[in-house]
C-alpha cells in the first residue's frame, strides 16, 4: 500500500513529489479540489466529481485543459501505483505557477495534482452508535465574500471550525451562516429527521452541495423517504429525532449527541438506517 502523487501526470511517491513555491496555489490558495475514494478500487461518482472540479475552477476564472478521459486515465495510473486496497483521493487544480502578484497575466498553468493514499474509514461503531459533533461560533463564509459553489482549497474557515469542534470531543463541526441559520459541516452537508421526514438545508443557505447530498436526494424516493430543503435553526437540531452528516469519505454518519445533548434517542434511528443501507447497496452503480 502507498502514498503517491501526480503532478502535471508524473507520478512520483507523495513525499518526492514537488511544486513550485511560486505556484499561486501556495502562495494565494489559488486553487481548488475535489475528495474521493474508491470501492473494490473503482472511484465514486468521478464523473460528478470532475463535473464540480470543473465549476469550480471556472469560477475562479481557471480553464482545466485536460479531457475527462484524460483526467481519469491519469486517475487510473495513479491508483495502480499505490496499490491501495481501498484508496482516498485528492484532485487539485491551481491557476499555475506566478511572481507573488495579483499579475495573473503572467501565471503560468494550471498545475493539475492528484495524491491517493490507503482510505480509513470510521469505526463501524460509528455507525452502529453514531457519532458526536459541535455546534461551533464560527460561522460560514458569506456567499457574497466567497461562492460557496466554489470548493477552494483554501480552508481557513473549515479548519477554525474543526478546531474549535476537536477542542470540544467532537469529530465534526456544524457551522451556522450570517444569519445564524444551520449550514453545513466543516466537511460535510448536515441532515435531521422529524417525524419520519429529513430536513436539509437549501443551497441558498450558503453551502456547497456535496456529491453524497446529491446522491441521497435521488435515492430517497427509491428507499420510501420523503427529503426536503428547508431552512433550519439550531433549535432544529436540538429538537430533532434523528441527525445525520454526509460526504464522500463519511458515507452517511450518524449523529447521537450534539455538545454532550443526546440527538433523539441518543441512537442512530430508523430513517438514518434505511438511508444508510439503500446508499451502501446503491454505491456500485455510482462507481466510474
Amino acid at each position: 500500500m502507498g502514498f503517491f502523487a501526480s503532478v502535471n501526470g508524473h507520478i512520483t511517491p507523495a513525499a518526492e513529489a514537488r511544486v513550485s513555491v511560486l505556484d499561486n496555489g501556495f502562495t494565494f490558495g489559488d486553487s481548488v479540489y475535489e475528495t474521493l475514494r474508491t470501492y473494490g478500487g473503482r472511484p465514486f461518482a468521478l464523473s460528478r466529481h470532475l463535473r464540480r472540479l470543473r465549476t469550480s475552477a471556472g469560477r475562479i476564472g481557471v480553464t482545466l485543459p485536460l479531457s475527462d478521459q484524460v483526467m481519469s486515465e491519469r486517475l487510473a495510473a495513479l491508483l495502480a501505483a499505490g496499490g491501495n486496497r481501498e484508496s482516498y483521493i485528492r484532485m487539485i487544480v491551481t491557476r499555475g505557477v506566478g511572481d507573488i502578484s495579483y499579475h495573473f497575466d503572467g501565471v503560468q498553468g494550471p498545475t493539475v495534482v492528484m495524491a491517493v493514499k490507503p482510505y480509513v474509514a470510521l469505526a463501524e461503531r460509528d455507525y452502529t452508535e453514531g457519532v458526536v459533533a459541535s455546534l461551533v461560533s464560527v460561522r460560514r463564509n458569506a456567499p457574497e465574500a466567497l461562492d460557496p459553489g466554489i470548493k477552494a482549497c483554501n480552508l481557513l474557515n473549515n479548519i477554525l471550525a474543526m478546531q474549535e469542534a476537536q477542542s470540544k470531543g467532537a469529530i465534526e463541526a456544524i457551522m451556522l451562516n450570517r444569519h445564524g441559520e444551520v449550514a453545513e459541516g466543516a466537511g460535510s452537508n448536515v441532515f435531521l429527521v422529524r417525524h419520519g421526514e429529513v430536513l436539509t438545508p437549501p443551497l441558498s443557505a450558503g453551502i456547497l452541495s456535496g456529491i453524497t447530498r446529491e446522491v441521497l436526494l435521488e435515492l430517497a424516493p427509491e428507499a420510501g423517504v420523503t427529503i426536503r430543503e428547508r431552512t433550519l435553526w439550531p433549535d432544529d437540531l436540538r429538537s430533532a429525532d434523528e441527525a445525520f452528516f454526509t460526504s464522500t469519505l463519511k458515507e452517511l454518519a450518524p449523529i447521537r449527541a450534539i455538545d454532550g445533548r443526546p440527538v433523539g434517542s441518543g441512537a442512530p434511528g430508523p430513517v438514518t438506517r434505511r438511508l444508510l443501507a439503500a446508499f451502501r447497496a446503491a454505491v456500485p452503480r455510482y462507481c466510474d
